[in-house]
């Protein structure tokens, strides 16, 4: 790895929120700042329900439009890392910015609810392309050692834009809910700017040039999934983080319903919601810089066990306190494990499939919260809310475990890429 390329150690001192990310390279500023420009677009997705309701879309037509969004995030990411790989890092994040911000436009003004259906999923589509070719780029140049803090990094910025745009959201849709597909277009374009001007497209290895060509004539790994689907100690682990990310996406989707069966005001949700976003943002600099220096593997454990005994704390609560601490051990828990997966995930990927190893990782993310919204909500309705919280504890407590075993195979495959 060129000197140019390394990352200083962080700082052990946080008297700076930055200096946690201190001396990381441009490429990883520069992507930190346009994912935060486009998270503070990120109004229509959460207030899509109020929009259709808006257009008297009726609630089993409204479940159309949310099936085709939810069917784009397990499209996106596996056209996303194979566009990086095959046409580059730019060029994908271009498509899918570009894309994304005209699918808001159609949306907007589409006619009816197939053509609504259409627009949201070309919107998620679109947009999920973009976050593969972003992580492959940061792989590109950060070394080994040094990606857990890049993505914590990155993770970070999105819960800073998210932060902020929903309460910027709700302030524009009571003047207009034209203003939330203006904004988010515009933070689109404003992000596609940014990859034009800012970013440049990494020059390939000449190894994984050469072996590209051979893929391009059939042999070896060919251009597709194969190389993801071959390697096997990835895929494990991918199941592993599949699970916790399934544990955690159920405070989206049944956190609501458990604030809503104790009596309590949807105000109350935002208020949870408002919790997490301040805990993270605060404590996300403190927490990587005071556990980067730690073995990974241990602290993704930790830090997964705690996502688990927060959301099975839920099922506890019955009061604003009660939700209150449950929200914070699992926002304690998300800023553990903040951008251990993905670099996980990165320093595992040979060089010409970076791309499709990130895209398998958001593949999985997608997956994930599109279980926790069938398996999840079919759970808590069906057999009652007191099995789903005990299975989000006990599949979150195995997974944690067995992730741990798994920390020697891990360090075998990626102590060449640490000492490079």
């Amino acid at each position: 790895m060129p000197p140019a390329q390394r990352s200083a150690k962080p700082s052990a001192k946080p008297s700076a929120m930055l200096s946690t990310f201190r001396g990381l390279p441009a490429t990883v500023w520069t992507v930190f700042a346009g994912t935060v420009v486009n998270r503070l677009g990120f109004m229509v997705t959460p207030f899509l329900v109020f929009f259709l309701a808006d257009r008297g879309v009726s609630g089993t037509e409204a479940s159309y439009v949310l099936g085709a969004l939810g069917a784009g995030h397990l499209l996106g990411p596996a056209a996303g890392g194979l566009l990086a790989d095959r046409i580059g890092r730019r060029p994908t994040m271009l498509i899918g910015l570009l894309g994304a911000a005209a699918a808001q436009g159609a949306l907007f003004v589409a006619p009816g609810v197939a053509t609504m259906a259409a627009a949201a999923l070309l919107i998620s589509a679109a947009g999920a392309t973009v976050g593969p070719a972003a992580y492959a780029l940061m792989a590109d140049t950060v070394d080994a050692a040094h990606r857990q803090r890049a993505y914590a990094l990155l993770s970070w910025g999105v819960n800073i834009g998210t932060a902020v745009a929903g309460v910027l959201g709700g302030f524009l849709a009571a003047r207009g809910y034209w203003l939330l597909f203006a904004v988010d277009a515009a933070s689109m374009l404003v992000y596609a700017v940014v990859v034009v001007t800012r970013l440049r497209e990494p020059a390939r290895p000449a190894a994984a040039t050469a072996r590209s060509a051979k893929e391009g004539e059939g042999e070896g790994e060919g251009v597709g999934y194969g190389v993801v689907f071959r390697d096997r100690l990835l895929l494990a682990l991918l199941g592993l983080f599949g699970v916790q990310l399934f544990v955690y996406s159920l405070t989206e989707v049944a956190l609501p319903m458990a604030i809503h069966d104790s009596g309590l005001s949807p105000a109350v949700y935002g208020a949870m919601a408002a919790v997490n976003a301040v805990l993270v943002v605060l404590l996300q600099p403190l927490a990587t810089a005071r556990l980067a220096g730690l073995p990974q593997f241990p602290v993704q454990s930790a830090g997964g066990a705690l996502i688990a005994l927060g959301v099975a704390l839920t099922g506890l609560a019955d009061s604003l306190a009660g939700y209150a601490l449950s929200v914070a051990v699992w926002s304690l828990g998300e800023v553990v494990v903040s951008g251990i997966a993905a670099a996980t995930v990165a320093n595992l990927a040979p060089a010409h499939a970076r791309g499709r190893y990130q895209g398998a990782f958001a593949w999985t993310w997608g997956l994930a919260r599109f279980a926790a919204l069938t398996l999840g909500v079919t759970l808590y309705t069906q057999l009652g809310a007191a099995a789903l919280w005990w299975t989000a504890l006990g599949l979150g407590l195995l997974c944690s475990a067995v992730t741990l075993g798994l920390a020697g195979a891990v360090a075998r495959r990626t102590e060449h890429e640490l000492a490079a």
